[in-house]
């Protein structure tokens, strides 16, 4: 009998296996007919329909208006805020220049439709504008694209703007890639 057991013992493990497999898979499937059915809609129970009933229309009732006197109320003064309006933050004339006609900004690396907006929206429509940006201009930008701050500096729109708004097409191409 041990002879049996070492010749045959792997084949023997393997046999059990399957059949634990099987014997597995067979009893989840009879549960998942039980869930499927559990979870299957039910009709909504019938609801006699409702008798269409026609409406009649009442007769007009008339109320006497009374004469009132006009109640006259004094009027409150309003509070007025004595605090000043706060001032605008000074922005460089490179970004509020006022252009004669907008640059398609769309030929800038890194800028779509929605980014071409906001940036119109910020009163950025000229590579010369963007050219010009200081430090400090870019910083006040960024902080006004939300969801697309930093791509100024990633995308370097500086340096392609001055490529751009000088007219060097083949410079721009050689350093950015093809517009």
């Amino acid at each position: 009998m041990q002879e049996f057991f070492m010749d045959y013992g792997l084949w023997l493990l393997i046999g059990l296996l399957v059949i634990i497999g099987l014997v597995f898979l067979l009893s989840g499937r009879g549960k998942a007919r039980d869930v499927v059915q559990d979870i299957a809609p039910t009709l909504p129970a019938e609801t006699p329909p409702v008798p269409f009933v026609e409406s009649v229309p009442a007769a007009p009732v008339v109320v006497p208006v009374e004469h009132v006197a006009p109640v006259t109320a004094p009027i409150a003064p309003v509070a007025v805020d004595p605090t000043p309006a706060p001032e605008p933050v000074p922005v460089s004339p490179a970004v509020t220049a006022a252009p004669e006609s907008e640059d398609d900004l769309l030929r800038l690396k890194g800028v779509g439709p929605k980014l071409k907006t906001l940036l119109i929206d910020l009163g950025v429509t000229r590579f010369t504008q963007i050219a010009a940006w200081t430090d400090a201009d870019l910083a006040a930008i960024d902080a006004k694209l939300g969801n697309f701050k930093g791509r100024p500096v990633r995308d370097q729109w500086i340096d392609q703007a001055k490529y751009l708004a000088a007219g060097d097409i083949a410079g721009f191409e050689a350093k950015y890639g093809k517009l």
